[in-house]
């Protein structure tokens, strides 16, 4: 399995290849091979600011001679007309490397942004807003590195690092309790130690998981927050507690009141607005 590093390496990879093709003819014609210059990220909208590891990274792949001074390191909450850094070096690289910097910093900033919204409207609970797989297809690990810088929580990053039964699990399996006995012995015989959490779509179904057991969280599956109080009075500490399916951010303080320990909520990274930001010469 690739690593985190390798896997941003490749979608920077492929973010050139998309890009560049066989050259930035734009570039190339009007701009001499030794011309040396300055550019620097300016903040054009309020919000939290991510990406920008990511951004050296991104600088160093198209060019390792570039120099970057950092002014705004990644979680600070930054205003219009700030600057988050500096890049100095060939011209023809800083303008190679803006516009998948650029893409990469907003979209980052937009969901770090996004997830301080709602984990600040939690303040006072000890709920934990979690993100989901439902990410941009090649740039996951940078959606939910954003989720932390924005103070959020990550839940499983894929497939292979949680089991997550969910209802079609459950019915394709023939029901709930074997279900939940086939992912336990699935771990045992592939000696995997992975937590368990189940979906419910009923009080009914918590009470059989309580008598159940063989897991570590519950989901509960669009429950309305009264439900959810309930629920959570059901489990009693025993497993921990997820909410998901309907929640806003108009409603997210009543499930965070019902004592629930999570809520995972897909828009902080499948309906985001971008950060605005530019990467401008200094002349």
């Amino acid at each position: 399995m690739k690593t985190t590093d390798e896997l941003i390496d490749d979608l920077l990879t492929l973010a050139f290849a998309e890009d560049l093709g066989d050259g930035d003819h734009t570039t190339l014609s009007t701009i001499p091979a030794d011309a040396m210059g300055k550019s620097r990220l300016i903040i054009k909208e309020d919000g939290i600011l991510a990406g920008v590891d990511i951004a050296r990274k991104v600088l160093a792949k198209v060019d390792p001679s570039i120099r970057m001074e950092v002014f705004i390191e990644d979680g600070a909450e930054v205003k219009k007309g700030d600057i988050a850094f500096e890049a100095e070096g060939p011209i023809r690289s800083l303008l190679i490397a803006e516009r998948t910097m650029l893409n990469i910093m907003q979209r980052m900033s937009g969901v770090a942004t996004m997830t301080r919204r709602y984990q600040d409207e939690l303040k006072g609970l000890h709920t934990r807003v979690l993100d989901t797989r439902k990410t941009t297809p090649g740039m996951r690990m940078l959606e939910k590195e954003a989720v932390k810088i924005g103070g959020g929580t990550n839940h499983r990053i894929g497939l292979f690092d949680m089991i997550l039964i969910k209802d079609n699990h459950i019915d394709f399996a023939g029901g709930l309790e074997k279900a939940i006995d086939r992912a336990n012995d699935y771990c045992k015989a592939n000696g995997k130690d992975l937590r368990i959490e189940v979906e419910v779509r009923s009080l009914d179904d918590i009470r059989r998981v309580m008598e159940h057991g063989g897991v570590d969280r519950v989901m509960f599956d669009n429950f309305t927050p009264e439900l959810t109080r309930e629920a959570v009075k059901m489990v009693d500490g025993k497993y921990e507690t997820e909410s998901s399916g309907g929640i806003t951010l108009e409603n997210l303080r009543q499930y965070g009141e019902t004592g629930v320990d999570f809520i995972s909520v897909g828009a902080l990274t499948h309906s985001v607005k971008g950060l605005d930001m530019s990467f401008k010469s200094v002349i």
